[in-house]
């Protein structure tokens, strides 16, 4: 039963909400360990499920005496999150008379401050996915200054088919399809321009002769769309070559957005080039730019220390 239950919610999710592939992965994954802990206790449909029920598995899942891996805050809250939206689902399909998630709130989590690194830095990442012999480099410098000019998403940049960019001079941009499937057209720069030609003209049909036609803008040595893994791997060997450490794929997205608001670029305009479904979510960059603001004038100010 609380299968069935748990695919029902996310056929839902999945159809009327249309969340992205990713995200229904990760939904699945808390769904499954909430199940396992309900059947371990008993309980066999969601209608069955008391308050306490709930209650104890959000306290569990920090700790793993469930069984399972002990969480950290955020990612506690975030299954706990999962947990409330089936239980609403439940009463609205008419599985559940009431709601017993109600009362359990997902756990308070200290706003973090997203990661940016100095432009010179990012520089020297692109510059050193340049080095080596070879049709590899030309991609790598091609997948890294994409993401960076536009803020993508790795999962975003490594879904582009060839035909979503547009190297027309004057009306550069790249077509990316985000979270719930939405799309939007992001411009793109001189560097990430240029690095995208050379690997068009000069690489991919080099990569495409030993794969199957495939329509993928990035790909591997076989041939086929390149994966987020292998993206990974390109920044991580860049950024290690470039001497700069603890880089992920979202740390360029983080920098895209952060460099554009330090340079005087209106919130709403990078919620836009972000797919940010809404400003508060891109907000939080405001606050690095912010801090970074105050450091300059109280080194700068003279009178705002002694």
């Amino acid at each position: 039963m609380l299968a069935g239950q748990r695919e029902g919610y996310l056929a839902h999710l999945a159809v009327e909400r249309g969340l992205s592939d990713n995200t229904l992965a990760a939904y699945r994954r808390d769904l499954a360990r909430y199940e396992s802990f309900l059947a371990g206790k008993g309980v066999e449909s969601l209608g069955l499920v008391e308050r306490a029920h709930v209650a104890d598995f959000a306290q569990a899942i920090g700790t793993g005496a469930d069984g399972g891996r002990a969480l950290a805050p955020a990612s506690a809250s975030r299954v706990v999150v999962a947990v409330r939206g089936w239980h609403r689902f439940a009463v609205q399909e008419g599985w559940s008379g009431d709601d017993p998630s109600l009362q359990v709130k997902p756990r308070a989590v200290p706003k973090r401050l997203p990661k940016a690194i100095a432009t010179a830095q990012v520089a020297a990442i692109m510059e050193a996915a340049s080095q080596g012999d070879g049709v590899a480099p030309l991609r790598d410098r091609a997948l890294l200054e994409l993401v960076y000019a536009t803020g993508a998403r790795i999962s975003e940049a490594v879904g582009l088919d060839v035909d979503d960019v547009s190297l027309e001079p004057g009306a550069e941009s790249a077509l990316l399809r985000g979270k719930g499937r939405k799309e939007r057209v992001v411009p793109l720069g001189t560097f990430a321009a240029e690095a995208l030609n050379a690997y068009l003209v000069r690489a991919r049909s080099g990569f495409a002769a030993h794969g199957a036609g495939v329509p993928a803008l990035f790909l591997n040595a076989r041939g086929a769309r390149l994966s987020r893994q292998s993206a990974w791997a390109i920044l991580r060997v860049a950024s290690e070559r470039a001497g700069v450490s603890d880089v992920s794929p979202h740390t360029l997205r983080h920098s895209f957005a952060t460099h554009l608001l330090s340079g005087g670029a209106d919130v709403r305009v990078v919620q836009e080039l972000l797919g940010h479904a809404s400003v508060t979510t891109t907000q939080v960059y405001t606050l690095v730019t912010r801090d970074s603001l105050r450091e300059a004038y109280v080194l700068a100010h003279p009178r705002a220390r002694e």
